[in-house]
Protein backbone atom coordinates (compact mmCIF):
# COMPACT_ATOMS: atom_id res chain seq x y z
CA UNK A 1 0.00 0.00 0.00
CA UNK A 2 3.31 2.23 1.34
CA UNK A 3 4.50 1.68 -2.52
CA UNK A 4 1.17 2.30 -4.28
CA UNK A 5 0.75 5.24 -2.68
CA UNK A 6 4.32 6.59 -3.39
CA UNK A 7 3.68 5.76 -7.12
CA UNK A 8 0.30 7.38 -6.93
CA UNK A 9 2.52 10.71 -6.13
CA UNK A 10 4.72 10.68 -9.18
CA UNK A 11 4.47 14.36 -10.69
CA UNK A 12 3.35 14.48 -14.59
CA UNK A 13 4.86 17.22 -16.27
CA UNK A 14 1.82 17.67 -18.84
CA UNK A 15 -0.46 18.20 -15.90
CA UNK A 16 2.06 20.54 -14.22
CA UNK A 17 1.20 23.31 -16.40
CA UNK A 18 -1.67 25.02 -18.97
CA UNK A 19 0.32 25.06 -21.94
CA UNK A 20 -3.07 27.58 -23.29
CA UNK A 21 -2.93 29.90 -19.97
CA UNK A 22 1.21 29.81 -20.25
CA UNK A 23 0.99 30.59 -24.01
CA UNK A 24 -1.36 33.57 -23.60
CA UNK A 25 0.97 35.30 -20.89
CA UNK A 26 4.31 34.21 -23.12
CA UNK A 27 3.53 33.78 -26.65
CA UNK A 28 5.91 31.63 -28.61
CA UNK A 29 7.13 32.61 -31.95
CA UNK A 30 5.69 33.96 -34.52
CA UNK A 31 2.50 34.73 -32.76
CA UNK A 32 5.03 37.03 -30.32
CA UNK A 33 5.82 38.82 -33.46
CA UNK A 34 2.74 40.31 -33.74
CA UNK A 35 1.60 41.14 -30.12
CA UNK A 36 4.49 41.54 -27.20
CA UNK A 37 7.66 42.42 -29.83
CA UNK A 38 5.36 45.74 -30.39
CA UNK A 39 3.88 46.69 -27.29
CA UNK A 40 4.02 50.07 -26.27
CA UNK A 41 6.27 51.31 -23.75
CA UNK A 42 3.22 52.05 -21.19
CA UNK A 43 1.50 48.60 -21.73
CA UNK A 44 4.96 46.87 -21.39
CA UNK A 45 5.74 48.92 -18.71
CA UNK A 46 1.80 47.67 -16.77
CA UNK A 47 2.74 44.49 -17.86
CA UNK A 48 6.22 44.13 -16.20
CA UNK A 49 4.54 46.08 -13.07
CA UNK A 50 1.88 43.03 -12.28
CA UNK A 51 4.52 40.39 -12.90
CA UNK A 52 7.18 42.10 -10.66
CA UNK A 53 4.59 42.42 -7.80
CA UNK A 54 4.35 38.90 -8.02
CA UNK A 55 7.58 38.09 -8.01
CA UNK A 56 8.36 40.17 -5.09
CA UNK A 57 5.28 38.37 -3.27
CA UNK A 58 6.65 34.90 -4.03
CA UNK A 59 10.25 35.93 -3.67
CA UNK A 60 9.26 36.42 0.19
CA UNK A 61 8.43 32.88 0.56
CA UNK A 62 12.02 31.83 0.21
CA UNK A 63 14.70 31.92 3.32
CA UNK A 64 17.41 33.75 1.06
CA UNK A 65 15.30 36.57 0.59
CA UNK A 66 13.98 36.30 4.02
CA UNK A 67 17.08 36.34 5.37
CA UNK A 68 19.34 39.39 2.70
CA UNK A 69 16.42 41.54 2.36
CA UNK A 70 15.91 41.36 6.34
CA UNK A 71 19.36 42.09 7.22
CA UNK A 72 19.33 45.13 5.53
CA UNK A 73 15.84 46.45 6.98
CA UNK A 74 13.39 45.44 4.19
CA UNK A 75 9.68 44.69 5.25
CA UNK A 76 7.34 43.32 3.00
CA UNK A 77 5.26 46.31 2.21
CA UNK A 78 8.30 48.19 1.39
CA UNK A 79 8.06 47.94 -2.14
CA UNK A 80 5.34 48.43 -4.18
CA UNK A 81 6.41 49.29 -7.61
CA UNK A 82 9.34 49.14 -10.06
CA UNK A 83 10.09 52.59 -9.24
CA UNK A 84 11.02 51.29 -6.35
CA UNK A 85 13.36 48.79 -7.38
CA UNK A 86 16.50 50.56 -6.14
CA UNK A 87 15.42 50.10 -2.22
CA UNK A 88 16.42 46.88 -2.97
CA UNK A 89 19.72 45.36 -1.98
CA UNK A 90 21.46 43.65 -5.03
CA UNK A 91 23.18 40.08 -4.61
CA UNK A 92 26.09 38.66 -6.54
CA UNK A 93 27.00 34.91 -7.33
CA UNK A 94 28.83 34.88 -4.44
CA UNK A 95 25.30 34.94 -2.38
CA UNK A 96 24.19 32.30 -4.60
CA UNK A 97 27.55 30.12 -3.73
CA UNK A 98 26.76 30.51 0.38
CA UNK A 99 22.70 30.22 -0.38
CA UNK A 100 23.65 26.92 -2.10
CA UNK A 101 26.02 25.57 0.79
CA UNK A 102 23.47 25.75 3.35
CA UNK A 103 22.11 22.33 1.83
CA UNK A 104 23.31 21.51 -1.27
CA UNK A 105 22.22 20.97 -4.22
CA UNK A 106 18.81 22.90 -2.86
CA UNK A 107 20.05 25.51 -0.49
CA UNK A 108 17.78 28.06 0.71
CA UNK A 109 17.65 29.98 -2.30
CA UNK A 110 15.55 27.89 -4.99
CA UNK A 111 12.34 27.68 -2.53
CA UNK A 112 11.79 24.45 -2.51
CA UNK A 113 11.66 21.91 0.53
CA UNK A 114 11.85 18.00 -0.68
CA UNK A 115 10.82 16.75 2.55
CA UNK A 116 7.13 18.92 2.82
CA UNK A 117 6.65 20.08 -0.42
CA UNK A 118 4.24 18.33 -2.91
CA UNK A 119 6.12 16.71 -5.91
CA UNK A 120 6.81 18.45 -9.33
CA UNK A 121 8.51 17.97 -12.00
CA UNK A 122 11.96 19.29 -11.90
CA UNK A 123 15.28 20.13 -14.27
CA UNK A 124 18.96 20.70 -12.84
CA UNK A 125 21.44 22.61 -14.26
CA UNK A 126 24.52 24.39 -14.03
CA UNK A 127 26.89 27.05 -14.70
CA UNK A 128 30.02 26.35 -16.33
CA UNK A 129 31.75 25.74 -13.10
CA UNK A 130 35.11 27.16 -14.10
CA UNK A 131 36.31 28.01 -10.81
CA UNK A 132 34.86 25.55 -8.44
CA UNK A 133 31.83 23.07 -8.36
CA UNK A 134 29.16 24.31 -10.65
CA UNK A 135 26.57 26.19 -9.45
CA UNK A 136 23.34 24.05 -9.75
CA UNK A 137 20.46 25.48 -10.56
CA UNK A 138 16.91 23.93 -10.01
CA UNK A 139 13.81 24.99 -12.61
CA UNK A 140 9.96 23.56 -12.20
CA UNK A 141 8.23 23.02 -15.18
CA UNK A 142 7.09 27.27 -15.32
CA UNK A 143 10.49 28.22 -14.90
CA UNK A 144 11.54 25.90 -18.02
CA UNK A 145 9.38 26.11 -20.20
CA UNK A 146 8.87 30.15 -20.34
CA UNK A 147 13.09 28.71 -20.84
CA UNK A 148 11.63 27.17 -23.71
CA UNK A 149 9.89 29.48 -25.87
CA UNK A 150 11.93 32.53 -25.42
CA UNK A 151 14.93 30.44 -26.52
CA UNK A 152 12.07 29.37 -29.32
CA UNK A 153 11.14 33.23 -30.46
CA UNK A 154 15.36 34.32 -30.16
CA UNK A 155 16.37 31.01 -32.79
CA UNK A 156 13.16 32.50 -35.18
CA UNK A 157 14.27 35.92 -35.20
CA UNK A 158 17.99 34.72 -36.17
CA UNK A 159 16.14 32.65 -39.18
CA UNK A 160 15.80 29.00 -37.24
CA UNK A 161 12.54 27.47 -39.31
CA UNK A 162 10.77 24.17 -39.35
CA UNK A 163 12.75 21.34 -40.60
CA UNK A 164 16.03 23.46 -40.31
CA UNK A 165 19.02 21.05 -38.86
CA UNK A 166 20.58 23.12 -36.18
CA UNK A 167 23.64 22.01 -35.18
CA UNK A 168 24.37 22.49 -31.17
CA UNK A 169 28.01 22.95 -30.57
CA UNK A 170 27.67 23.36 -26.53
CA UNK A 171 28.88 21.57 -24.22
CA UNK A 172 26.00 18.70 -23.57
CA UNK A 173 26.24 17.79 -19.61
CA UNK A 174 25.86 19.32 -15.96
CA UNK A 175 25.95 22.87 -17.90
CA UNK A 176 23.06 24.84 -19.05
CA UNK A 177 23.58 25.68 -22.75
CA UNK A 178 22.92 22.87 -24.96
CA UNK A 179 20.31 21.47 -23.27
CA UNK A 180 18.12 24.23 -22.97
CA UNK A 181 19.03 25.01 -26.88
CA UNK A 182 17.71 21.38 -27.39
CA UNK A 183 14.73 21.74 -25.60
CA UNK A 184 13.63 25.63 -27.17
CA UNK A 185 14.40 24.27 -31.12
CA UNK A 186 12.38 20.50 -30.88
CA UNK A 187 9.45 22.41 -28.68
CA UNK A 188 9.34 26.42 -30.55
CA UNK A 189 10.87 26.13 -33.63
CA UNK A 190 9.81 23.19 -35.87
CA UNK A 191 13.58 22.54 -36.39
CA UNK A 192 15.38 19.51 -35.56
CA UNK A 193 18.44 19.86 -32.52
CA UNK A 194 21.91 17.84 -33.92
CA UNK A 195 23.32 17.83 -30.64
CA UNK A 196 26.95 16.76 -31.34
CA UNK A 197 27.78 19.15 -28.37
CA UNK A 198 31.46 20.53 -27.48
CA UNK A 199 34.74 19.25 -29.34
CA UNK A 200 35.06 16.92 -26.12
CA UNK A 201 31.89 14.64 -26.83
CA UNK A 202 32.18 14.88 -30.74
CA UNK A 203 35.71 15.46 -32.23
CA UNK A 204 35.63 18.14 -34.66
CA UNK A 205 36.76 16.70 -37.57
CA UNK A 206 32.88 13.91 -36.74
CA UNK A 207 31.69 17.81 -36.60
CA UNK A 208 32.56 18.53 -39.85
CA UNK A 209 31.49 14.78 -40.94
CA UNK A 210 28.20 15.13 -39.71
CA UNK A 211 27.88 18.99 -41.01
CA UNK A 212 28.85 17.94 -44.55
CA UNK A 213 26.86 14.65 -44.76
CA UNK A 214 23.21 16.33 -43.08
CA UNK A 215 23.65 19.57 -44.82
CA UNK A 216 23.20 21.57 -41.18
CA UNK A 217 21.42 24.85 -41.86
CA UNK A 218 22.53 26.92 -38.52
CA UNK A 219 25.24 26.37 -36.00
CA UNK A 220 25.42 27.14 -32.33
CA UNK A 221 28.07 27.94 -29.83
CA UNK A 222 30.80 30.56 -29.28
CA UNK A 223 32.81 32.25 -31.95
CA UNK A 224 35.89 30.80 -30.70
CA UNK A 225 35.00 26.83 -31.44
CA UNK A 226 33.16 27.82 -34.46
CA UNK A 227 35.99 29.82 -35.54
CA UNK A 228 37.96 26.77 -34.90
CA UNK A 229 36.12 24.35 -37.10
CA UNK A 230 35.86 26.56 -39.90
CA UNK A 231 39.80 26.77 -39.93
CA UNK A 232 39.83 22.67 -39.91
CA UNK A 233 37.38 22.80 -42.92
CA UNK A 234 39.71 25.47 -44.57
CA UNK A 235 42.99 24.89 -43.86
CA UNK A 236 43.16 21.03 -43.63
CA UNK A 237 40.72 19.63 -45.09
CA UNK A 238 40.49 22.17 -48.37
CA UNK A 239 36.97 22.90 -47.91
CA UNK A 240 35.63 26.11 -48.47
CA UNK A 241 33.52 27.07 -45.11
CA UNK A 242 31.14 29.38 -47.34
CA UNK A 243 30.41 26.26 -49.89
CA UNK A 244 28.37 24.67 -47.18
CA UNK A 245 25.66 27.29 -47.29
CA UNK A 246 24.67 27.89 -43.81
CA UNK A 247 22.52 30.34 -43.19
CA UNK A 248 23.17 31.48 -40.14
CA UNK A 249 26.20 31.07 -36.85
CA UNK A 250 24.41 31.37 -33.08
CA UNK A 251 26.65 32.60 -30.44
CA UNK A 252 27.49 35.21 -27.45
CA UNK A 253 29.66 37.45 -29.57
CA UNK A 254 31.08 39.35 -26.76
CA UNK A 255 33.97 41.28 -27.99
CA UNK A 256 35.05 38.51 -30.67
CA UNK A 257 34.87 40.63 -34.03
CA UNK A 258 31.66 39.89 -36.10
CA UNK A 259 33.10 40.44 -39.41
CA UNK A 260 35.41 38.01 -39.82
CA UNK A 261 33.44 35.22 -38.67
CA UNK A 262 30.79 36.13 -41.65
CA UNK A 263 33.85 36.32 -43.56
CA UNK A 264 34.97 32.80 -43.16
CA UNK A 265 31.71 31.20 -42.75
CA UNK A 266 29.38 32.93 -46.04
CA UNK A 267 26.74 33.14 -42.88
CA UNK A 268 25.04 36.42 -40.82
CA UNK A 269 26.52 36.08 -37.09
CA UNK A 270 23.65 36.45 -34.58
CA UNK A 271 24.98 37.75 -30.90
CA UNK A 272 22.65 36.22 -27.56
CA UNK A 273 22.76 37.44 -24.14
CA UNK A 274 22.29 34.13 -21.44
CA UNK A 275 22.74 32.80 -18.29
CA UNK A 276 22.30 29.87 -16.39
CA UNK A 277 19.71 30.62 -13.53
CA UNK A 278 17.57 32.20 -16.37
CA UNK A 279 18.40 31.49 -19.93
CA UNK A 280 17.68 33.70 -22.70
CA UNK A 281 17.44 37.41 -21.98
CA UNK A 282 18.18 39.31 -25.61
CA UNK A 283 18.92 38.54 -28.49
CA UNK A 284 19.67 40.01 -31.79
CA UNK A 285 17.04 40.60 -34.94
CA UNK A 286 18.21 40.51 -38.42
CA UNK A 287 19.07 44.39 -37.96
CA UNK A 288 21.90 43.07 -35.94
CA UNK A 289 21.46 46.51 -34.16
CA UNK A 290 21.85 45.69 -30.54
CA UNK A 291 19.93 42.06 -28.52
CA UNK A 292 16.62 42.62 -28.25
CA UNK A 293 15.65 42.28 -24.46
CA UNK A 294 12.87 40.46 -23.79
CA UNK A 295 11.11 42.26 -21.42
CA UNK A 296 7.95 40.39 -20.87
CA UNK A 297 10.21 38.18 -18.90
CA UNK A 298 13.07 39.89 -17.44
CA UNK A 299 13.60 44.21 -16.45
CA UNK A 300 17.24 44.79 -16.69
CA UNK A 301 19.54 47.72 -14.73
CA UNK A 302 22.90 48.96 -15.99
CA UNK A 303 24.48 49.95 -13.00
CA UNK A 304 27.81 51.39 -12.59
CA UNK A 305 30.00 48.76 -10.64
CA UNK A 306 32.00 51.54 -8.46
CA UNK A 307 28.72 53.44 -7.25
CA UNK A 308 25.97 51.28 -7.87
CA UNK A 309 23.97 53.98 -9.53
CA UNK A 310 22.23 53.77 -12.60
CA UNK A 311 24.27 54.68 -15.86
CA UNK A 312 22.89 56.73 -18.73
CA UNK A 313 21.75 55.21 -21.71
CA UNK A 314 24.92 54.28 -23.92
CA UNK A 315 27.05 54.18 -21.32
CA UNK A 316 28.52 50.94 -19.93
CA UNK A 317 27.29 49.23 -16.36
CA UNK A 318 26.93 46.02 -14.90
CA UNK A 319 23.63 44.22 -15.73
CA UNK A 320 21.27 43.79 -12.80
CA UNK A 321 18.72 41.07 -13.38
CA UNK A 322 15.11 40.96 -12.35
CA UNK A 323 13.12 37.96 -13.26
CA UNK A 324 9.31 38.52 -14.15
CA UNK A 325 8.44 34.79 -14.20
CA UNK A 326 10.22 32.63 -12.15
CA UNK A 327 8.81 30.42 -9.50
CA UNK A 328 11.76 28.25 -7.74
CA UNK A 329 14.28 30.79 -7.34
CA UNK A 330 13.09 34.49 -8.80
CA UNK A 331 16.16 36.58 -9.19
CA UNK A 332 15.58 39.87 -7.77
CA UNK A 333 18.40 42.69 -8.97
CA UNK A 334 21.03 39.69 -9.46
CA UNK A 335 24.10 41.45 -10.37
CA UNK A 336 25.10 39.76 -13.26
CA UNK A 337 28.60 40.89 -13.49
CA UNK A 338 28.04 41.20 -17.08
CA UNK A 339 29.18 44.63 -19.00
CA UNK A 340 27.20 45.96 -21.13
CA UNK A 341 25.41 49.44 -22.12
CA UNK A 342 21.55 50.11 -23.38
CA UNK A 343 21.18 50.92 -26.63
CA UNK A 344 19.92 54.92 -28.07
CA UNK A 345 17.28 55.07 -30.85
CA UNK A 346 15.06 52.48 -32.28
CA UNK A 347 15.73 49.39 -33.96
CA UNK A 348 14.69 49.51 -37.91
CA UNK A 349 12.52 45.95 -37.35
CA UNK A 350 10.01 47.74 -35.18
CA UNK A 351 10.48 45.78 -31.65
CA UNK A 352 9.73 48.16 -29.09
CA UNK A 353 11.92 46.71 -26.39
CA UNK A 354 15.17 48.20 -25.20
CA UNK A 355 18.16 46.84 -26.81
CA UNK A 356 21.69 46.25 -25.17
CA UNK A 357 24.80 46.15 -26.80
CA UNK A 358 27.09 43.41 -26.58
CA UNK A 359 28.78 41.79 -23.73
CA UNK A 360 32.12 43.99 -23.26
CA UNK A 361 33.31 41.42 -20.69
CA UNK A 362 32.89 41.02 -16.39
CA UNK A 363 33.57 43.13 -13.69
CA UNK A 364 34.65 40.41 -11.26
CA UNK A 365 37.09 39.50 -14.58
CA UNK A 366 38.95 42.78 -14.43
CA UNK A 367 42.34 42.53 -13.82
CA UNK A 368 43.57 45.45 -12.17
CA UNK A 369 46.99 46.11 -13.45
CA UNK A 370 49.76 48.53 -12.59
CA UNK A 371 46.57 50.82 -11.70
CA UNK A 372 44.97 50.31 -14.87
CA UNK A 373 41.22 48.22 -14.73
CA UNK A 374 41.88 45.86 -18.12
CA UNK A 375 39.38 43.38 -19.50
CA UNK A 376 40.89 40.03 -21.04
CA UNK A 377 38.02 40.66 -24.01
CA UNK A 378 39.49 44.38 -24.43
CA UNK A 379 42.59 42.00 -25.56
CA UNK A 380 40.64 39.98 -27.67
CA UNK A 381 38.92 42.44 -29.65
CA UNK A 382 42.53 43.38 -30.37
CA UNK A 383 43.74 40.54 -31.00
CA UNK A 384 40.99 39.64 -33.84
CA UNK A 385 41.99 42.86 -35.49
CA UNK A 386 45.19 41.17 -36.39
CA UNK A 387 45.46 39.74 -39.59
CA UNK A 388 48.27 37.41 -39.05
CA UNK A 389 46.47 36.20 -36.51
CA UNK A 390 44.17 33.30 -36.13
CA UNK A 391 41.98 34.81 -33.12
CA UNK A 392 43.29 32.61 -30.68
CA UNK A 393 44.75 34.02 -27.63
CA UNK A 394 45.34 33.74 -23.76
CA UNK A 395 46.31 36.08 -21.27
CA UNK A 396 48.63 35.43 -17.86
CA UNK A 397 49.30 37.44 -14.94
CA UNK A 398 52.60 36.61 -12.99
CA UNK A 399 54.13 38.28 -10.12
CA UNK A 400 56.51 40.62 -10.88
CA UNK A 401 59.98 40.19 -8.63
CA UNK A 402 60.10 43.55 -8.42
CA UNK A 403 56.57 44.19 -6.63
CA UNK A 404 55.14 45.28 -10.34
CA UNK A 405 52.40 42.45 -11.45
CA UNK A 406 53.44 41.64 -15.33
CA UNK A 407 50.77 40.43 -18.33
CA UNK A 408 51.70 38.11 -20.84
CA UNK A 409 49.63 38.11 -24.10
CA UNK A 410 50.02 34.83 -26.18
CA UNK A 411 48.67 34.55 -29.53
CA UNK A 412 48.57 32.13 -32.49
CA UNK A 413 50.25 32.96 -35.39
CA UNK A 414 49.63 31.92 -38.83
CA UNK A 415 53.60 31.50 -39.35
CA UNK A 416 55.51 31.95 -36.60
CA UNK A 417 58.78 32.06 -38.24
CA UNK A 418 58.40 34.59 -40.66
CA UNK A 419 55.85 36.78 -38.70
CA UNK A 420 55.88 36.43 -35.21
CA UNK A 421 58.28 39.27 -34.35
CA UNK A 422 56.97 41.51 -36.39
CA UNK A 423 53.48 40.78 -34.92
CA UNK A 424 54.89 40.70 -31.15
CA UNK A 425 56.06 43.83 -31.62
CA UNK A 426 53.12 45.57 -33.09
CA UNK A 427 50.45 44.40 -31.15
CA UNK A 428 52.47 45.22 -27.75
CA UNK A 429 52.05 48.76 -29.56
CA UNK A 430 48.45 49.01 -30.13
CA UNK A 431 47.65 47.29 -26.21
CA UNK A 432 50.00 49.98 -24.99
CA UNK A 433 48.21 52.85 -26.85
CA UNK A 434 44.68 51.71 -26.65
CA UNK A 435 44.54 50.05 -23.04
CA UNK A 436 47.72 52.68 -21.51
CA UNK A 437 49.46 49.52 -19.93
CA UNK A 438 52.66 47.82 -21.60
CA UNK A 439 52.50 43.84 -21.90
CA UNK A 440 54.26 41.38 -23.50
CA UNK A 441 52.97 39.59 -26.19
CA UNK A 442 54.13 35.78 -27.46
CA UNK A 443 53.35 34.56 -30.87
CA UNK A 444 52.52 30.93 -30.72
CA UNK A 445 51.82 28.48 -33.19
CA UNK A 446 48.37 27.31 -34.36
CA UNK A 447 46.42 25.33 -32.33
CA UNK A 448 49.21 25.23 -29.17
CA UNK A 449 47.21 27.24 -26.85
CA UNK A 450 44.54 24.87 -26.80
CA UNK A 451 45.69 23.00 -24.09
CA UNK A 452 45.80 26.41 -21.36
CA UNK A 453 42.55 27.85 -23.29
CA UNK A 454 40.76 24.65 -23.47
CA UNK A 455 39.77 25.14 -26.77
CA UNK A 456 39.44 21.80 -28.32
CA UNK A 457 37.50 19.77 -24.99
CA UNK A 458 34.81 23.14 -24.20
CA UNK A 459 32.89 25.29 -25.72
CA UNK A 460 33.63 27.75 -23.74
CA UNK A 461 37.14 28.77 -23.60
CA UNK A 462 39.04 30.00 -20.74
CA UNK A 463 40.87 33.33 -21.93
CA UNK A 464 42.74 34.83 -18.65
CA UNK A 465 44.87 32.90 -16.18
CA UNK A 466 45.85 34.76 -13.33
CA UNK A 467 49.05 33.14 -11.36
CA UNK A 468 49.70 35.73 -8.93
CA UNK A 469 48.66 34.56 -5.32
CA UNK A 470 44.60 34.33 -3.94
CA UNK A 471 44.05 37.08 -1.04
Amino acid sequence: MDLMKKAGSVPRYYAALDFEKLWEAFPPAPDYFETTYLLSRDAMRAMQESRFLDQMKRAWDIPFYQRHWGEAGLEAGDIRSLDDLRKIPAFSVHDLRDAIARNPPWGDFIGLDPDSDDPMPLAMQTSGGTTGLPRPMIYSPQDREVMNIITGRRLYMQGVRPFDLVQVTLSLGLSNGGFLAREGIWKYTGAVPVMTGSGAQTPTRRQIEIMLAWKSKHLVGFPAYLRHIGHVLRDEQNVDPRSLGLRSLIVHLGTDDRKPLEELWGADVFDTYGTNECGSLAAECSEKNGMHVFEDAFFLEMIDPENGRDVADGERGAIYQTTLFKHLAPLIRFNSNDVSAFKTGACACGCTHRRIDRIFGRSDNMVKLRGTNIFPEAIGALVSETRESNGEYVCIVDPAHGGQDEMTVKIEVGDVAVQGAIVEKTLAERLKLSLGVKMKVVACEPGSLSALTGLKDNSKVRRLIDNRPKV
